[in-house]
């Protein structure tokens, strides 16, 4: 299924494909503070984002991902990016940054609540990842909001060499329960 040309709206949200249209707005917004509990690390250049953008462009294409950008319904004022990995699999997983200026609106969870809701209607899967760093309260409530329960916890090392304790969250599909 190509996913390059999916674009889902929302009570406050539009969702798109990434494309390199957002390349500024994504190279100044993820920062190292919204990096903070993430894997990635923020770019040093534009042209590290450029490459990150044509790959996941790449990805949805193929079908193996579902990553979009994440507007404001009414003035397409950029806020982040929302993904589903491993669309292919029969546990993608999901993922989810807002910009700083953003927080506390409840984007985020509108926005990972909505790719939950497409998953449901247009994959086959036994359950969603959501993994998340335990410090990262506001995160954390994202999956439980959607019913995800803890699965399985595992420290990592993100690229910026911090170490965080994760914690995996499953999210079941609404016709299914947990097996």
């Amino acid at each position: 299924m190509n996913t390059s040309k999916i674009m889902i709206k929302t009570e406050n949200l539009i969702l798109k494909p990434i494309s390199l249209d957002h390349k500024e707005d994504i190279f100044r917004e993820f920062t190292s503070e919204i990096t903070t509990y993430t894997y990635p690390k923020p770019p040093e250049k534009i042209e590290d984002t450029i490459g990150f953008i044509e790959r996941a462009m790449k990805t949805n294409q193929e079908g193996k991902t579902l990553l979009m950008v994440v507007l404001k319904k009414g003035t397409e004022e950029f806020l982040g990016c929302a993904e589903l990995h491993n669309i292919d699999k029969d546990t993608p997983e999901l993922g989810i940054w807002i910009k700083k200026s953003a927080h506390g609106h409840g984007y985020g969870r509108e926005a990972i609540t909505t790719l939950k809701v497409w998953a449901d209607q247009n994959l086959d899967y036994r359950y969603l990842l959501y993994p998340v760093a335990e410090e990262n309260h506001p995160s954390r409530r994202i999956p439980e909001s959607l019913g995800g329960e803890v699965c399985c916890d595992y420290d990592e090392v993100s690229m910026s060499g911090v170490e965080h304790h994760i914690l995996e969250y499953r999210i079941y599909p609404e016709d299914k329960s947990p097996q």
